[in-house]
């Protein structure tokens, strides 16, 4: 096992723990990306998102570029939530401004029950990068592993690709939950299995996104995304070394669950920019941390309108020193100006470190 460097800010990892914290820190989701003109630079070099993504050598160079350019809480993986499946065997591949799509998708009854677990060794290429990302960032700041939710991993595998009725995973979810489940156990099992390899490689955070849980009408979700992130969260290493890892969970549209989501046993919860932070503070209390929740078009603003809104956000969790990890809403847009993010990090450090000295 490899010896990473002492830890010279754990703001966020204590955020996430309910530890009271001098400021409150933040990060992005989706920070290593488009909207950065090294990371544009560096996939040309790649040649494709997943030659990018499978090289350990340029997933680090990328992961470390907004932590080099902004004074960031966390570095996050550079990977895709479409990992699990491509392993699976399903032949993932991105077609350009179309996004991700799979060559053998799970059509009939048949290809549900011949889909197994990934292969030992076939998902090497993000532990390699996680252990390299996490010895190069030499104790700056935590390192964030992630996967995607096993409901959300279902949709991409059943419908082939993205989309916006779901309408192929719905109607087997009515019409056949029994190949659903099975779907969703493996894909369960899975993610804590890879969340876990993440960790032993240098993780100190980790992060389920199941950016289509809100896609589900109530009863669903809570049946075929909600208990199944609860069983991934059942199944993960909570500590390391005699150090807390701590797990977050963000169901994109799912504030209204906010309280059930809260209750799966994870440490946060990431909320997105449509659900009202006080309210939900309110309601999990001290039961878990909360992350979110500023609206990503917000910076396309100005800068005063950017500051305004970052302290909107702020003054709605309220005067507390412990429990709020400042995020966007959902990841940021590939059109965003690099110098916006520079404002909004400013100012969420600048107002927080005031609401505690007020």
């Amino acid at each position: 096992m490899p010896q990473f460097a002492p830890l010279k800010n754990d703001t966020f990892l204590r955020a996430l723990l309910r530890q009271p914290t001098e400021y409150t820190p933040v990060w992005l989701m989706r920070q290593a990306g488009r909207y950065l003109p090294e990371y544009r630079a560096t996939r040309a070099k790649g040649g494709s998102f997943m030659g990018l993504a499978t090289n350990p050598d340029l997933a680090t160079e990328v992961t470390l570029q907004p932590i080099e350019r902004y004074p960031l809480d966390a570095a996050i993986l550079f990977s895709d939530i479409l990992t699990i499946p491509d392993a699976m065997g399903l032949g993932l591949h991105f077609v350009e401004n179309e996004g991700p799509k799979f060559e053998r998708p799970l059509k009939t009854e048949a290809d549900v029950l011949a889909l197994r677990a990934p292969e030992a060794g076939s998902l090497d290429y993000v532990f390699k990068a996680v252990t390299q990302i996490r010895t190069e960032l030499n104790g700056r700041v935590p390192l964030i592993g992630f996967s995607g939710s096993p409901w959300t991993l279902a949709c991409y595998m059943v419908e082939g690709q993205g989309s916006r009725e779901f309408h192929t995973i719905k109607k087997m979810l009515y019409g056949r939950p029994d190949l659903m489940h099975r779907i969703l156990s493996i894909n369960a099992q899975s993610v804590a299995d890879y969340l876990n390899a993440q960790i032993d490689a240098g993780a100190q955070a980790v992060m389920v996104f199941d950016s289509w849980g809100g896609a589900l009408a109530d009863g669903a979700f809570q049946e075929f995304s909600l208990q199944y992130m609860q069983k991934v969260v059942s199944l993960l290493k909570r500590e390391k070394d005699g150090v807390k890892i701590p797990a977050i969970v963000f169901t994109k549209g799912g504030g209204h669950w906010a309280e059930e989501i809260a209750a799966i046993g994870a440490d946060a919860i990431g909320l997105d920019w449509t659900a009202n932070l006080s309210k939900i503070r309110a309601l999990v209390g001290d039961k878990v941390a909360l992350q979110g929740n500023l609206d990503p078009a917000i910076l396309f603003a100005s800068p005063e309108q950017i500051r305004a809104e970052v302290v909107k956000v702020l003054n709605a969790y309220g005067k507390h020193d412990t429990g709020h990890v400042f995020n966007l809403g959902h990841g940021i847009s590939q059109f965003t100006p690099p110098e916006s993010v520079a404002t909004m990090v400013d100012a969420v450090h600048a107002h927080s470190r005031t609401l505690r000295s007020a």
